[in-house]
Parts: C-alpha cells; sequence; structure tokens
C-alpha cells in the first residue's frame, strides 16, 4: 500500500515482552492501515514465548517494520518499556514527523492513523495525541477514566517529533506513569494534548493487570497516583468513586491503601515539584467541575478541562 499524497510521515515503536496472545491482532491493525508508518520497529524485550517468531514473519513480509531483539532480564519494573523503547528509537534511520509509541495488545480500526496524522496536520500546536480505548466487561476511558480528554493514554500515544524532543522523551520511572508524565509534561510547557472521542481502539488486555490482578492492580495506581504527585484530596473522591465500581468497596480500597502507605511514609516521588504544582492545579480544576455537576444535577460527560492560557505558559517555557 502506498502512503497518501500530504500525508504526515509517522513512525512507531512497540515494546513487546511475552505478548503472543494478541500481539498479531496489533500487527495486523497496522498492516491494514490506510496511512502506513514509514517505519515500525517493534522491541522484543526478553520475550520466553512465541512473540519473536510472530513479529519475524511480518518483518520478513513488510519492509518497514523491523524486528529488534533484546536479552531477557533479569529483574522487570515500568523503567524497562523506556529502556526498550529507546532501543527502537535508536533504529530509527528515517525522516518523520510524528513519532507514536503502540503497545502489543491493542487492535485499530484501519483508518486509525490517518484520522490522527490529519489532527496534527491541521493544529501545528497539537503536541501530543490519541484517542479513547475500549476494554472487555463494556470498560470505556471516555466514561470510566478520571483524567479526561487532556490525556492520551499510553497504549496508542503519538507525539509531534519537537514535542517529544522537548519533553525529553520518555522518564525511565521504575513506579509507573511513564505515559502520564510525558502527556503532562508536553502539556505544561505549552502544547496541546487530546484524546479523541471520534474514534476509538480496543485494548484487549484489561488495563494494568499484565501481571496481577485487578485488586492488585488497584492497589498499584493507588501508589501510582502517590508518586505522580496526586492530590490527597482528590485521591479521596478517586477512591470513593472506585467503591461503586466493580469490584464494589475492595478496589477502593486497594486503591486507597495504595497511596496511603507511600504517602505516610512520605516516600521521594520522581517528578519535579513544578510538575507535580501543575497536575495538582489541573485536578482541583477537575474537581471543582465534577463537584459543580452533582450539585445542579447536571450529567458531566467528560472530565475535559478549558486549557490553561498558553501564551502565559510559553513565556515560561518558549519553544
Amino acid at each position: 500500500m502506498e502512503q497518501k499524497i500530504g500525508a504526515v510521515p509517522y513512525v512507531l515503536i512497540t515494546p513487546a515482552c511475552n505478548e503472543e496472545k494478541f500481539i498479531e491482532k496489533t500487527l495486523h491493525s497496522v498492516v491494514k492501515q490506510t496511512v502506513l508508518p514509514v517505519k515500525w520497529v517493534i522491541v522484543n524485550d526478553g520475550s520466553t514465548d512465541a512473540t519473536g517468531n510472530i513479529i519475524s514473519r511480518y518483518a520478513e513480509k513488510y519492509a518497514w517494520i523491523e524486528l529488534v531483539n533484546l536479552p531477557k532480564r533479569k529483574g522487570r519494573n515500568f523503567a524497562a518499556k523506556v529502556h526498550a523503547f529507546n532501543a527502537g528509537k535508536e533504529r530509527l534511520r528515517v525522516a518523520y514527523e510524528v513519532i507514536g509509541n503502540l503497545d502489543a495488545d491493542v487492535s485499530l480500526d484501519e483508518d486509525h492513523f490517518e484520522f490522527l496524522m490529519n489532527k496534527f496536520r491541521d493544529d501545528p500546536e497539537l503536541g501530543v495525541a490519541g484517542t479513547i480505548f475500549i476494554e472487555h466487561g463494556g470498560y470505556s476511558s471516555a466514561i470510566d477514566s478520571f483524567e479526561g480528554q487532556n490525556y492520551v493514554s499510553g497504549q496508542c500515544q503519538m507525539f509531534r517529533r519537537q514535542c517529544f524532543e522537548e519533553i525529553g522523551g520518555y522518564f525511565p520511572s521504575k513506579n509507573g506513569g511513564i505515559d502520564w508524565i510525558a502527556v503532562t509534561t508536553a502539556r505544561m510547557i505549552g502544547w496541546k494534548t487530546r484524546s479523541y472521542r471520534e474514534k476509538s481502539f480496543f485494548h484487549h488486555r484489561v488495563l494494568g493487570t499484565a501481571d496481577r490482578g485487578i485488586l492488585g492492580s488497584n492497589y498499584a495506581y493507588g501508589k501510582k497516583d502517590y508518586y505522580l504527585g496526586g492530590h490527597p484530596l482528590w485521591e479521596l473522591f478517586r477512591c470513593s468513586y472506585r467503591m461503586i465500581r466493580k469490584p464494589y468497596v475492595l478496589g477502593g480500597m486497594a486503591l486507597f491503601l495504595g497511596f496511603l502507605g507511600p504517602f505516610l511514609k512520605r516516600e521521594e516521588r520522581p517528578v519535579s515539584d513544578e510538575l507535580m504544582k501543575f497536575h495538582r492545579k489541573e485536578q482541583m480544576r477537575k474537581l471543582k467541575k465534577i463537584l459543580v455537576s452533582i450539585c445542579t444535577f447536571k450529567r458531566l460527560d467528560s472530565f475535559e478541562l478549558v486549557p490553561i492560557e498558553q501564551s502565559a505558559r510559553r513565556a515560561a517555557h518558549p519553544k
């Protein structure tokens, strides 16, 4: 399939570890795109299953797909994804305007990337873009996530190249929140970030359960909320909300305990004071919007915020 004239050139990087169950769905989705990437580097990060073999079949057929094999790591943490991503980025020797991280457990519509590249083409201030996602069991990030339309989920996260370079790429946080740190930093220095509702992708693995159950996932998210500098008042409301979602009560309690442990110990956070202040300011603005909707009995369809004045941010963080 030839590239469409005028299409924004983009590249993809996919870190993959033991993804034999889902990765062929992702491979099939990408090779069927109406606008193909100029390069897709898939990093087999020490898989012990058939992940590498599955990727090899596609790399042999499509010249724009490259497989990079990394040795098995003794210990794994969230920073491993960044190291794998960077190993893939080193293999990019093509011209591109947009760079994306694509997880190995998603399915996409055939025009998914054409849709996103059109957004980058039409808005030069757009720094990070993606879409909402859905999962088995009826989960939709459009209605079940507290992040809002300014957040772009890490499963399919596209950056304008200039934006990605200005934020310094992904930060290898061992405690997680890699995608969140990238998107929020981009917004803090003045770029627009957007998760579009007009399109979605399907995430085959329930969010956060790659190596743990639902309760373990909620506990881990609570810890991550602390490490990323979340406001305690926001966390209290978030935990309360989770108690009325499955698994009832226990999910919210696990989230609360995850946050409480490092909070009481005053553990060090990987984010800067500047980013934490920006994050908490956004959380309080979102919380105010939520409470107003409750008090006025109006349905809140999203947590989208009117962006903080960009000119003020750019004065402090010029491009």
